[in-house]
């Protein structure tokens, strides 16, 4: 009736510390750079961002980031990270319950009674066999709710580090789809260079032509001579830009750089056309997007529950011992009643004088609830100027793409007037010479252009949150 009546009170027993809520933290009602990306920018949460690059239509990109989540060792540490919270959940929980062992000796005694005669008379056996078990069991009470905030923390640990591995997730993907984009990008810069230096070649080809006739002089020779040397000076560093971002997404994927040199060098790559439509969501559901924000108030609620840890140390302590043994001569009769011994103690203790350190480390506690509360705060605004951030660049981007596009047609068309009026005389070479290079910046800019704006949109789906999913063994709720 005791134990239960200790029992009893520990569940009716006060939890000293504060009761966490989540702090509610004000947002607009929308972001103001929405209108920035036109008609993309749709405000709705009900799209899946999980898997937002397969809106790209890259069958190589899905497998690159699929395969980098599947054997990052960033993330395999994040996941290791996670176990050992939930083996350290399992740690701080087991001091709720009490602590049995148990514990077993067997002795035998023998005497040389036969060398003392005085020793022969006395009555006690030659030989003696002794036999003894024991079970302990303590206790420490929890009246006033450490132990149990020293639980809810250490939940809240597991949440964030879940949490954690999830941002992780997030960066990753976002990672591998910026610099397959920009590969894609130097690719195409690639191909654009290869394509204008086969055009001066032959160029070159006519103007030798020409001089041979008497149409044209050195002079015109030279210039093409350099046009052809300019555009293959080009080459080589576009050429080792793209060498680089394969070995960059090599390692993302935890492979060697060079595993996947042949599997990227392909020829006539494009750059993937952006999705049709930005599900931006709700500046509130942000918050219950973002890993990071999520990591953050879990952060919180876990430097709440210590402040309920340290409290308790300043209230006494009662800790209960059992114990039990049985002893006896025979093995057989070992566990009978009347070889039973037991004892049972509660001891309370309370700290009366440690030079104010409890208290001391209850205003750290404190303290740090704070920092961790400023800290949530700052991350939930800088939450939402990435995403306002990447809608304005975004969307400015797109724009620029738009006059680049119309000046690659202006350019082309140029062209063609300057080579019809070089053969026919009216201009010099020089004109044409203008032209192509004209030409060529405008589609190099053009094509950088393209993966800028592809760039931008990645930032968006990072910054919306976007590239987690639930994977098993998460919690509930989690």
């Amino acid at each position: 009736m005791a134990v239960l009546a200790v029992v009893a009170l520990s569940a009716t027993a006060c939890t000293v510390g504060p009761n966490y809520r989540r702090p509610q933290i004000p947002t607009p009602a929308a972001y103001a750079e929405a209108g920035s990306a036109g008609e993309t920018a749709v405000t709705s949460g009900d799209a899946d961002l999980s898997t937002w690059w397969t809106q790209f239509n890259d069958p190589l990109l899905d497998s690159l980031i699929q395969r980098a989540l599947a054997a990052s060792p960033t993330l395999q540490s994040a996941e290791s990270k996670v176990r050992e919270a939930r083996l350290q959940e399992k740690v701080t929980g087991a001091a709720e319950y009490p602590t049995v062992s148990a514990a077993a000796d067997a002795v035998t005694l023998n005497s040389n009674r036969g060398a003392n005669p005085a020793a022969a008379q006395l009555p006690i056996p030659a030989h003696i066999n002794l036999y003894s078990a024991g079970f302990d069991a303590s206790w420490e009470v929890d009246l006033f709710g450490g132990t149990r905030r020293a639980v809810e923390e250490a939940k809240a640990d597991t949440q964030a580090n879940l949490w954690a591995r999830r941002d992780g997730e997030v960066s990753l993907v976002a990672e591998v789809a910026n610099d397959y984009m920009d590969l894609r990008q130097l690719q195409m810069r690639i191909a654009i260079g290869e394509a204008e230096l086969a055009r001066q070649k032959g160029l070159f080809d006519i103007v030798q032509e020409r001089r041979r006739t008497g149409f044209v002089t050195n002079l015109d020779v030279n210039q093409q001579s350099t046009a052809v040397e300019n555009a293959a000076a080009l080459l080589p560093q576009l050429d080792a830009q793209a060498r680089v971002e394969m070995h960059a997404l090599g390692v993302l994927l935890g492979e060697p750089p060079e595993t996947l040199t042949k599997e990227l060098a392909a020829t006539g790559a494009t750059i993937p056309p952006p999705p049709p439509t930005l599900p931006l969501g709700l500046p509130s559901e942000l918050l219950l997007r973002r890993p990071d924000v999520r990591e953050a108030e879990r952060r919180l609620a876990a430097a709440s529950a210590e402040i309920g840890v340290k409290t308790a140390a300043l209230y006494p302590k009662l800790d209960l011992l059992g114990l039990a043994s049985f002893a006896g001569t025979s093995p057989g009769s070992l566990f009978s009643a009347q070889n039973l011994s037991s004892l049972a103690l509660g001891t309370g203790a309370e700290t009366l004088f440690d030079a104010g350190r409890n208290r001391a480390a209850v205003g750290v506690a404190n303290e740090e609830r704070k920092q961790a509360l400023l800290a949530y705060q700052n991350t939930v605004l800088g939450a939402l100027r990435d995403v306002e951030d990447a809608l304005a660049r975004y969307g400015s981007e797109e724009t620029r793409r738009q006059h680049l596009a119309l000046q690659v047609n202006a350019t082309k068309a140029s062209l063609v007037i300057a080579q019809d009026q070089y053969r026919t005389g009216f201009v010099t070479f020089i004109n044409v010479l203008q032209a192509e290079n004209a030409l060529l910046s405008a589609e190099d800019q053009l094509a950088q252009s393209d993966s800028l704006m592809l760039t931008d949109l990645v930032a968006v789906y990072k910054a919306l949150g976007g590239g987690w999913s639930v994977r098993a063994g998460a919690g509930p709720g989690q």
